[in-house]
Formats: structure tokens, sequence, C-alpha cells
């Protein structure tokens, strides 16, 4: 029994739809990440869940596999969305998605985190979590592309995306980190506040790979 074509369509635009609600899954993980601290977030909560959510958006269609895997078949439908609504539907999310919300919202979002940064600084607070929550939101387009780019297509896609996301936030990220404690032991130093704990959490992100595969080796 051939599948109806407005199925057909309707798989066709989620599909399509999957890179917009990658972004928008960013976008919240962004905002989360200050919710959560900005320097820290919780293992499980919303900035992790949206994270995995972004990879699992890009890595939809490999995923699919999977119940090929199982001995269910979950075909992909070929070709364009042939109902024109449903075309048009798709159309304007994903242009909302890239010219509005990528495009204008996400940078005042970021700039609205400096605000607060400067709030938190003139309430005695620390300002550098909202100023990472705005870095994060200004790199929310070279985040979705790095994710993209980890895609290798097969049913194995998302844990690989993950795994790539892993060692380029311990080889990229953590050394950036380190400097940023390193910056925010001085000022805590300038201010007479503790510094020696955040001098620690620098040399710890440089070694952070060691310390992996360290308890990888106790482990085994």
């Amino acid at each position: 029994m051939a599948v109806p074509q407005l199925l057909n369509d309707v798989i066709q635009v989620l599909l399509q739809l999957a890179p917009a609600a990658s972004l928008v899954s960013l976008v919240l993980a962004g905002i989360s990440l200050r919710r959560e601290g900005g320097t820290t977030f919780l293992v499980g909560g919303s900035f992790t869940k949206w994270m995995f959510w972004a990879v699992v958006f890009v890595t939809l269609v490999p995923l699919l596999g999977w119940f090929t895997s199982f001995g269910v078949s979950a075909p992909v439908p070929e070709g364009g969305i042939g109902s024109s609504w449903l075309a048009s539907f798709e159309s304007a999310v994903s242009s909302f998605v890239t010219n509005f919300i990528a495009g204008r919202i996400i940078t005042t979002l970021a700039a609205f985190f400096v605000l607060r940064a400067i709030l938190d600084a003139a309430s005695g607070e620390h300002p550098l979590p909202s100023i990472l929550a705005g870095m994060f939101l200004l790199g929310v387009q070279p985040t979705y592309s790095l994710i993209e780019s980890y895609n290798t297509g097969t049913q194995f896609a998302t844990a690989d995306a993950l795994d790539s996301l892993w060692n380029y936030l311990a080889g990229t990220i953590m050394p950036i980190a380190a400097g940023l404690a390193m910056v925010g032991a001085i000022i805590n130093l300038a201010t007479h506040r503790p510094a020696m704990r955040l001098v620690v959490v620098a040399l710890a992100m440089l070694c952070v790979s060691g310390i992996w595969k360290l308890v990888l080796s106790m482990e085994a």
C-alpha cells in the first residue's frame, strides 16, 4: 500500500524544519546557560537538554537508520513537498527562524546579557556568567555549523557528533575557559576576594583531557 502523498509531505516538512529547530534549541540552550549559572550548568539540566536536541535535529535523517536496523522500514520520502500550502508553511517557518530569530533576536538577547553583566557588577555579583551567556548566543550560528560538520551521515551520527563536540570542548574551549578563569582570579584578587579556587580551576581545565584519560584507565 502506497504512502499517501499528504503524509509524505508532512514528513518532508518536519525533516526540512529540523535545521530551524536545531537553531532554536541552541538559542534556548544559551538562555538556559545563564539561568543555570553561566560559568557552570546542570548535568541533565536545561542547557544539556537543549544542546542534545540541537544535535539530534541536525542528525535526524541518519538517526532514522536505527529503525531499519530493528527491521522496521522507515524510508525517507523522495523529492520536494507536493502540497503548496505545506511548502509555503515550511518556507515561512524556516525564513522566520533564519532571518528573525537567528538574524535579529539572537543579537538583541546577547545585548541584554551584556546589560545584565553590568547590573551584576553594580550589585556586587560577578559579571562573567552573563558575559559567557551572551558570547554563547553570538556564537549560535558557528556552533550550528560546527555540529553540522560533525554529522557523519551514519546511524551513529548523533553519538559521533556528541563525541566530536566533547573533543572540541576539551581541546579548544577548555583552554579559552582556563584563560577566562585566570582573568576572573585576577579580578577577585584585585577586589580582595578568594582567587586560588579559580587558579585551580584554570589548571584543571588545561588538564581535562588528561583527567578523562586517567578516569578511563582507573575504570579499566
